[in-house]
């Protein structure tokens, strides 16, 4: 069922209290962020939701009125997967429909009135799954515009579902770096096409040429845009569509190793071999500047490029820094803007007069924006101009308002302007109003609190939240969530895999702390952690847990459980043989490393090199090698307390084996213990079914040896 009506409107039909099940939060409307047309009247924004009872799942598109409020139903249905304000009218786009009528694995381009689509056209079909459109229109009325696939070696696009299947499965390997994430790598990459399309007034032709940008920067495929994992942030087309902007890995250094990414700039006419580094390593006045770069973006003027740097070339973890470049020109002259400001922004926006770039950084536990002038010195210290919350995406509309959608630990999307000096302006929508899984969620459901350790100068934070119908003169167990990463942090976002109400509203008072590597409260607390695995983190985990066992009388320490995955799978493993374990009365692992003298077997060296001081095969058997001292089987004898296993045979980062040798162990050790295993999964649990036994399995668990279930075993 979809819900569309105002939320004043819906809250009234809804109860006041309502604890969200997991099943609820799985099948709860999923919201795309508002993306504005041209002339800031209206935006659109993609809706998902799965149905447990029909084991099915539908998506539509919304558009939000930005002058009246309104919400209603732009697009009934899946076929259409993008969208781009392009043309001649600020209503006019250009759409991509996710597979074609040839049914060949490509797409279809159409371009069409955002007020008429029943009058779409079909422009062309691509003989690809390309996607990550951007398109602009030149002064001769064409579009100019951008997409991605994987292409092969000679530059030509990549179709699985057409390509020869080769006679033997066999895969060999000459350098490091055969898998990443969840896939074997092989010499597919990633390349960004742009193609023209000719006419005017919606009615256009494409020829069916698209220019590859990427692979010819060297002569095997080592060259990739966007980079694996990520998206169409890694590439931009100029506003006149003249050129384009890209980032690669640095292809003169091993990709397992090192961090460094070099942004090109190539005319939108050109072709591989006509790209320019724009931040070659020491080609700039910041000799530092090294590391893994973000985000290029062409300013509205088209003479700026803005973008983000670290100065580590072998951490993903590193401070990024806001540059500007000069566009088409012979010197870039990259500029650093608030070079000093101890933050890390990730997501660019320009202001509409080029004068100003907002960025969102981490800040204290939630993600903030900022606006950071052009003028921006060394010592800048920029404002955060929100507060709350963490930005999917924020858009600048024509009055130079921000068009923000969010989320939050109590509602899955806020969507609202806000003024380039921090005035909140219309709020338009927010989840915990209108769906009925999230009614009764609130701010009143999160509170924070800060706690001393023995290990930093500042405090460090902790996220509280409170389960369904809270009485603090009641006690609730201690549901203990350690983070993953281990740099990272616990934001003040919503999430559908570790979803903290869903945690509280199983009866738990939740604590989610923010420890020692931790982003949000300065470089130095995320960089404390490296060769410290086992000991600054579990000492601040120590304290948190002495802080709610002192000072919070409703927690019930007693009848606590802790859970973690990733880097919280780690050293959650590391809390099983040490003192803070026997405090718990249930632990659970989800896709967590159980002995660090195997962390070679991950893809990504460069993080083990990074963490751990130095490649293994240096130090790795040495008493006093991070890899051997913070290795959690040195404490197997002291294993006791109950032990749930997750991991999936997809997750190359730290392979299925590390969840079968926990497990294994435990078993030996007589430990009660149990082990699931979803082999369509990776790092993630990403499919609803899925999901759904995840959550059923690890409660049954945690509610049995807390006391909340009345269960007789937690088989």
């Amino acid at each position: 069922m979809r819900f569309q009506s105002q939320a004043a409107v819906a809250l009234a039909a809804l109860p006041t209290v309502f604890g969200i099940t997991f099943e609820g939060m799985l099948a709860a409307n999923r919201y795309g962020a508002a993306a504005p047309n041209p002339s800031g009247d209206f935006a659109i924004y993609e809706v998902s939701n799965y149905t447990f009872e029909t084991t099915e799942s539908a998506s539509w598109w919304n558009k939000l009125d930005l002058k009246t409020g309104e919400i209603s139903v732009w697009y009934d249905g899946s076929d259409i997967s993008e969208v781009v304000f392009v043309g001649p009218t600020p209503t006019s786009i250009i759409y991509i429909n996710g597979t074609n009528a040839e049914e060949d694995g490509g797409i279809s381009l159409y371009s069409a009135d955002a007020n008429a689509l029943e009058d779409a056209k079909l422009i062309a079909s691509l003989p690809a799954p390309y996607s990550g459109l951007k398109a602009v229109q030149t002064t001769s009325g064409d579009i100019n515009f951008l997409v991605y696939t994987k292409a092969y070696t000679n530059g030509t696009a990549y179709n699985e579902a057409t390509a020869e299947t080769p006679a033997s499965t066999a895969r060999i390997y000459t350098s490091i770096y055969v898998r990443h994430w969840d896939t074997w790598l092989d010499d597919k990459k990633n390349a960004v096409f742009g193609g023209v399309l000719k006419g005017g007034n919606g009615t256009y032709t494409f020829s069916g040429e698209l220019t590859n940008y990427v692979t010819g920067i060297c002569n095997v495929s080592c060259a990739e845009s966007p980079y694996d994992q990520s998206d169409q942030s890694d590439y931009d087309i100029s506003p006149d569509g003249s050129s384009v902007v890209f980032l690669t890995k640095d292809i003169t250094l091993p990709l397992a190793n090192y961090t460094a990414d070099v942004i090109y700039q190539v005319p939108f006419t050109g072709t591989a071999e006509d790209a320019v580094p724009i931040n070659a390593r020491g080609s700039t006045k910041y000799d530092a500047a090294q590391g893994a770069a973000t985000s290029p973006r062409f300013s509205p003027s088209g003479d700026k490029i803005a973008y983000f740097q670290m100065n580590g070339i072998n951490y993903e973890s590193d401070r990024t820094i806001l540059y500007v470049a000069n566009s088409n020109s012979d010197d870039f002259n990259v500029t650093a803007l608030a070079l000093n400001w101890d933050r890390s922004p990730d997501t660019i926006a320009w202001s509409k007069d080029s004068s100003t770039i907002f960025v969102s950084a981490p800040d204290l536990g939630n993600e903030r924006i900022f606006p950071v002038p052009l003028t921006a010195g060394d010592d800048y210290v920029p404002t955060n101009i929100t507060d709350q919350g963490v930005p999917a995406a924020f858009y600048v509309l024509p009055d130079d308002c921000l068009l923000v959608s969010d989320s939050k630990i109590y509602t899955s999307r806020d969507i609202y302007t806000i003024t380039p000096e921090g005035e909140l302006g219309t709020k338009y929508f927010q989840a915990n109003l209108v769906d009925p899984a999230l009614a009764g969620l609130g701010p009143e459901d999160v509170t924070e609190f800060y706690y001393t350790s023995n290990t930093s100068e500042i405090q460090q934070q902790s996220w509280v939240i409170l389960p369904e119908g809270f009485d603090e003169s009641k006690t609730y167990p201690l549901a203990f969530l350690p983070h993953g990463g281990p740099q990272g942090a616990w934001y003040n976002s919503w999430s559908t895999r570790w979803n903290f109400k869903v945690w509280a509203d199983q009866g738990y008072v939740v604590i989610a702390p923010n420890p020692t590597a931790s982003s949000g409260w300065g470089q130095n607390l995320t960089d404390s952690i490296q060769g410290r695995w086992g000991s600054y983190p579990y000492f601040d985990l120590v304290h948190a847990f002495d802080y709610v066992d002192n000072n919070l009388p409703y927690v019930d320490t007693s009848k606590a459980i802790c859970a973690g995955a990733s880097f919280g799978g780690y050293i959650t493993n590391w809390i099983q043989g040490h003192e803070l374990g026997r405090r718990f009365k249930a632990l659970v692992t989800h896709d967590g490393s159980t002995s660090t003298l195997n962390q070679y077997a991950s893809e990504e060296l460069w993080f083990m090199n990074h963490d751990f001081s130095g490649p293994f095969n240096q130090t790795g058997f040495e008493s006093s090698s991070p890899y051997y001292e913070w290795n959690p089987l040195l404490y197997v004898n002291n294993w006791a307390t109950p032990h749930f296993v997750v991991h999936n045979d997809l997750d190359f980062r730290l392979p299925v084996s590390e969840g079968i040798l926990l497990f294994n162990m435990l078993q030996t050790k007589g430990v009660p213990s149990k082990f699931l295993n979803f082999p369509n999964e990776n790092h993630w649990v990403t499919h609803p079914e899925n999901s759904k036994v995840w959550h059923t399995e690890i409660f049954k668990w945690i509610n049995y040896y807390s006391g909340l279930s009345n269960a007789t075993s937690p088989y």
